[in-house]
């Protein structure tokens, strides 16, 4: 490896280490009660080794969630134009499963990460910071794709409601799988598989039809075909935001 490789490993190590250190300080003793002095002592570099990597606590805390995003939306970037947005995002999803836990784990255990989501979740200052993350995330993948259907998204509001009815199925899952006592990914694979099954089956117009209880409970293939026609333009399939502020970030 040449001199130039290894200063990179050392750079990416030193960062990984910064996250570890923060993300178990932030779930052991509370986010607003952790300094970036005791993660940085935790690390053993300075402070200015930290405001290297990271402009705030806030930076830190959704630096692995970044990752996460940015591999799924990586993968839709890929997926073969013929595909509707619906069976896009979800594809896109299903492949980014089979790699995540690898680039979580490379970071924190996975323990460790759904640890750190219970805390966002229930930290209001960090519950605000990801659901503006989250809106952002929302309105990437959407214009993603009106691109990709050739579509005006300022004109057509069929990529948003899509990206929205998909990225809510992924917020809800998210949350249980967060509450639940199994951080695995085959877990949470398994969960979001169920409730985009029956997305279609609950955008149905009535529920109390005869029929419409047996639909909702095992219609997967319909939910996939119905989710399809109700989000988007021919198909709809997609996950989810950016830092609301950094007060505190050097508390």
């Amino acid at each position: 490896m040449t001199g130039t490789g290894l200063r990179e490993l050392k750079k990416q190590r030193t960062r990984d280490a910064l996250v570890r250190a923060a993300l178990e300080l932030f779930t052991t003793q509370g986010y607003e009660h952790t300094t970036v002095d005791e993660i940085v002592d935790a690390v053993e570099v300075s402070q200015r080794t930290f405001f290297r990597y990271f402009a705030s606590k806030e930076e830190v805390t959704f630096a692995v969630q970044e990752l996460v995003e940015s591999h799924f939306v990586a993968e839709l970037r890929q997926r073969p134009a013929d595909e509707g947005p619906f069976d896009a995002m979800r594809n896109a999803a299903h492949i980014a499963w089979d790699t995540i836990g690898e680039v979580i784990e490379a970071v924190v255990p996975v323990e460790l990460y759904m640890r750190a989501y219970q805390m966002i979740e229930s930290t209001p200052a960090l519950l605000a910071v990801h659901l503006r993350r989250s809106a952002e995330l929302d309105e990437e993948v959407a214009r993603l794709i009106a691109d990709r259907e050739g579509l005006d998204i300022d004109a057509d509001p069929r990529p948003r409601v899509a990206v929205a009815a998909f990225t809510g199925v992924m917020r809800v899952t998210g949350r249980l799988w967060g509450q639940g006592e199994d951080a695995s990914m085959d877990t949470i694979r398994a969960l979001t598989e169920s409730y985009l099954d029956h997305l279609g089956p609950a955008l149905a117009t009535n529920w109390r039809t005869p029929g419409s209880r047996a639909a909702g409970s095992g219609a997967a293939d319909a939910g996939g075909a119905d989710a399809g026609a109700a989000g988007g333009a021919g198909g709809a399939d997609g996950t989810g935001g950016a830092a609301a502020g950094t007060s505190g970030s050097r508390d």
